[in-house]
């Protein structure tokens, strides 16, 4: 498994689909899902880039189990956290009816960079 390079390819997804929304928000003057278009970027796209170019800089990082737990689940966090937010912003779902699912895919996101995070502090020389 190429950590950096499915970082980036994450990322690279999560951008388009930023992206897309932005020119929604742009076209429509419905500024709405502005809260969503924040968190895809940024959680999303930005923190993928930077773990994948940390990743390609400090290779022994990306070696062995913390690297791969951290790729799976930020994927899965973010997924989950972005999908709660945009079905709420939509009116799809209530936050009230988001739990346990939202502080779940908290979780998962917190967990992936406590594995990062582990994985700087023994690798990255």
């Amino acid at each position: 498994m190429n950590v950096a390079r499915n970082f980036m390819l994450l990322g690279s997804v999560f951008l388009i689909i930023g992206i897309v929304i932005g020119m929604y928000m742009g076209g429509s003057g419905d500024h709405g899902l502005s809260v969503s278009h924040a968190h895809i970027n940024l959680l999303c796209f930005t923190l993928s880039a930077v773990f994948a170019l940390t990743y390609k800089t400090f290779p022994a990082m990306a070696e062995g189990v913390l690297a791969r737990a951290h790729f799976w689940l930020h994927l899965v966090g973010a997924v989950m956290v972005n999908l709660l937010l945009f079905l709420m912003l939509v009116n799809v779902m209530t936050e009230a009816a988001m739990v346990p699912l939202a502080p779940i895919s908290e979780l998962l996101v917190l967990l992936g960079v406590l594995a990062f995070g582990w994985n700087v502090w023994k690798n990255a020389q």
